[in-house]
This record gives C-alpha cells, sequence and structure tokens, in this order.
C-alpha cells in the first residue's frame, strides 16, 4: 500500500460524512450487467464517485460509476455501482480503495458479484455460480508493501475468503426459492482480453470453474479488513477452450448478466429478509 493510503481513506470517508449520516451494515458490488439488482434498492442518497476525493472513476461498460446508500429489504447497504479493474489502467490500491472506504463506513459484510465465462462445461450460460474460493491470476496483490495495521493482519488468512456460513445459508435459500445454485472456483486474470482457449484449458486444469477480470483483489481487501464476504458469478458465455470454443462478445455478456442478476438479487433480498447478514 503507498503511504498515503490511511490518509486517503480517512479523507474520502469525511467527504462522504459530510454528505450523509447513513450508516451501512451490508455492501454490495455489482459487476458487469448485474446494476440491475440496484433498482430494488430504496435509495436515500447516491452519490457520483467523482464527487468523492480519492476515488477511481468508472470507465468499464455498464459500470455508471455510483455509491447508492438506502435500505433493500429493510437493511440498510451501500453499493456500489460499478467497480475498478486492472485493465482499465488503476492499480491495486485503486481497486480495494472502496472497500477499505465502505468498511470504515460501518459495513461489516461485502457482497460482491461478477460476470464470469464458464470454464467448466456443467455451467451453462445465465446460471448463478456461488463462489467458493478463487485463484489469483492476475498478477498483482493488493496488499504488498506496507502493511497498515488500523486496517487489518499482516498476514490474514483466507483459508475461509468466502464465508462458509453465509454460503451455506445462500445454498439453502436458493434451494427454497428453486434457483439451480451452482458452485465452484473462481480464476481472476488481468484481462481486458477475452482469455485464449489455452489459457481456458489451463485454468481448468488448475482447479477454476469460471473466470473474470475482477472480484479477488476486492475479497482479499475485505478479508483483510475483518469484514464477512459471500460472491456470486453471474455464468455468461462458454469458456472451457475446447475445439467448439465460440468467439465471445461483450453484447452476449451483457445480455447473460442480465439473466442470471434476477435470481442473484432474489438469493440477497431473501437473505437479507431471513436475517442472514
Amino acid at each position: 500500500m503507498q503511504p498515503d493510503f490511511l490518509n486517503k481513506i480517512d479523507i474520502a470517508v469525511a467527504a462522504l460524512r459530510g454528505m450523509t449520516d447513513f450508516k451501512p451494515e451490508l455492501a454490495l458490488v455489482t459487476g458487469t450487467g448485474l446494476a440491475g439488482l440496484l433498482d430494488q434498492i430504496q435509495a436515500e442518497k447516491v452519490i457520483p464517485y467523482k464527487d468523492i476525493p480519492g476515488f477511481p472513476v468508472s470507465t468499464a461498460p455498464s459500470h455508471k460509476g455510483e455509491l447508492v446508500l438506502g435500505k433493500l429489504a429493510g437493511k440498510n447497504v451501500v453499493a456500489q455501482n460499478g467497480r475498478f479493474h486492472l485493465y482499465e489502467g488503476w492499480s491495486g490500491d485503486d481497486i480495494v480503495f472502496p472497500v477499505y472506504v465502505l468498511r470504515a463506513l460501518g459495513a461489516k459484510t461485502y457482497v460482491v458479484t461478477n460476470a464470469a465465462g464458464g470454464l467448466n462445461r456443467a455451467l451453462a450460460v445465465a446460471d448463478v455460480m456461488l463462489i467458493e474460493d478463487h485463484m489469483n491470476f492476475m498478477g498483482i496483490h493488493p496488499l504488498a508493501g506496507k502493511n497498515e495495521d488500523r486496517l487489518g493482519l499482516r498476514f490474514p488468512d483466507m483459508s475461509r475468503a468466502y464465508d462458509p456460513d453465509l454460503r451455506a445459508t445462500a445454498i439453502n435459500i436458493a434451494a427454497n426459492l428453486g434457483v439451480n445454485l451452482q458452485r465452484g472456483i473462481y480464476a481472476g486474470v488481468h484481462g481486458p482480453e477475452f482469455e485464449t482457449s489455452a489459457e481456458r484449458r489451463f485454468l481448468t486444469m488448475a482447479g477454476g470453474d469460471a473466470v473474470g477480470m475482477s472480484t479477488v483483489p476486492e475479497v482479499i481487501a475485505a478479508n483483510h479488513a475483518g469484514m464477512q464476504v459471500l460472491g456470486f458469478s453471474a455464468i455468461t458465455n462458454a469458456a472451457s477452450g475446447g475445439e467448439d470454443q465460440q468467439p465471445d462478445t461483450l453484447e452476449e455478456v451483457l445480455e447473460n448478466a442480465n439473466k442470471a442478476a434476477t435470481n442473484i438479487a432474489k438469493i440477497i433480498i431473501h437473505m437479507i429478509e431471513n436475517n442472514k447478514f
């Protein structure tokens, strides 16, 4: 982390508290094509990233770039409508900066969603995959450099990066709703290109079930900050890397992410309604 990282957090938090006294308990992060989840929030305050000191500005497609603070199923939430990626040119510090800001605002649980390619042939397009664990193939680590003890431990445990109790609850809720919730390992890569077929076969051999260009840095930071984490991938394209591999398009990704978003929203809302966060 850069030497001024703590100071930047304090400045951003002070600015946000000057705009609103809303205190979130749950943080939500929406990935590509999944912003429709936020439509169900009764917003009390919407703050563009450009108005928050130190916040990067989203440039990825469908990432609007704003914080939404309000109530979802009666619970105080703060949602990132848009995240940041290495392929946009942001640093590891930039990408995880919002995580620490949301934690400082009061959020204790971090729910992350993303769009991902299905490495595992058992995953169908528009499926929802519960992230059980992840692998970092991004080439960077957000905690590299001087550790800030105020934020978290120098060597945080990542053996349960995605909270086991929250995962078990999500599985039960999905079953009760009749949602076919798949489970698997998320492989994070740098991007922005869709992976080569050889890379996809390698990631599958390494144990990956889905692949995407986000989530891993934020989840590492959330664990570092002592937050409980739950993650969902919307499977947006087939990415087995086999002889039948078809070209990928952004249009396909967005369309299928929107289809999966409905089921992701159902699970999250029912978890809130059953006091599982």
